[in-house]
């Protein structure tokens, strides 16, 4: 008897109606064909449903899908639009890692050069333990008079540099756009700082703006090597010997990830890549690890 009742139970309703609905639909096109226009769409859709609940019942990667053919798509459904019903629902202002809604809302604004300022306090609570901000001082200080800055160079040294101590860490082109680059670039130009190049050689985006440049140089000796991968004195002294080349950082070691190398596939090596880092467009791009 339990058997019997099974295609009603909670489970499997849902396909019984699609397959009851489909047989009676067949029906009565075929008893009266001047229906079967009006019916064959409802007719096309729910056996494709009835053959959907076939098919959950006899797969076996989802036991979801067999013990509830059809019914159990709506899980995939909620699961694939849960993010955008979080985001425009669900979410607070506060919530969302690792940037909050507010902050995020923040840099849209200041992207599009529109007004970021919202008056009327604040949403933070400020009063609860662990909030931090920096008090008014009743008595500040007078501007400090030194540069924050640090001679680099010894006596020897024919072109001391001057460095903030405040610049931008390494990143090089190809892992960030032209754009990226530019922007970095003109802000460290205009900051009076230096803007390291990573170990991805120069580009002339990094040029463009005129920004003080630290050339890093890896064990793969981007931008100053042979085509079999050694080193080329040569070419590291026509780029060193830029004015625009402050500074060279020797890269023992990728520092995320010590004792291994790192991978650009020769699927991304385009070819202004190829021609600034002096490699074949056709190879992965290796450092090694050392």
């Amino acid at each position: 008897m339990e058997t019997l009742l099974l295609p009603f139970s909670p489970r499997f309703i849902v396909l019984t109606i699609c397959a009851v609905v489909t047989a009676l639909l067949l029906g009565i096109g075929i008893v009266d064909r001047k229906v079967l226009d009006l019916i064959l769409i409802p007719l096309i859709i729910f056996a494709g449903l009835t053959a959907l609940g076939i098919r959950d019942l006899i797969q076996k990667n989802h036991a979801v899908l067999r013990n509830y053919p059809i019914s159990a798509h709506l899980r995939f459904l909620l699961e694939e639009i849960r993010p955008e019903m979080r985001q425009y629902f669900f979410e607070s202002e506060k919530d969302g890692m690792p940037f909050s809604r507010d902050t995020r809302a923040v840099i849209y604004q200041r992207a599009k050069m529109v007004l970021d300022k919202r008056p009327f306090g604040t949403q933070e609570d400020v009063y609860r333990d662990g909030y931090e901000w920096i008090h008014h001082s009743v008595a500040p200080k007078p501007r400090a008079s030194e540069k924050f800055r640090l001679t680099i160079g010894g006596p020897d040294c024919t072109k001391p540099y001057s460095a903030s101590v405040f610049n931008i860490s390494a990143m090089s082109f190809g892992a960030l756009s032209p754009n990226a680059v530019r922007a970095l670039n003109a802000g460290a130009k205009k900051g009076g700082f230096a803007h390291d190049t990573g170990e991805g050689g120069v580009s002339p985006y990094h040029r463009e703006n005129g920004g003080d440049l630290i050339w890093e140089i890896g064990s793969g000796y981007f931008g100053c090597r042979n085509r079999d991968g050694s080193f080329n004195p040569d070419e590291f002294a026509r780029v060193a010997s830029e004015n625009q080349i402050k500074m060279v950082e020797l890269k023992i070691s990728q520092g995320a990830k010590p004792g291994h190398g790192g991978v650009l596939p020769a699927a991304k090596v385009s070819e202004e890549i190829s021609k600034i880092r002096g490699v074949a467009m056709d190879e992965d791009c290796i450092s090694p690890a050392t």
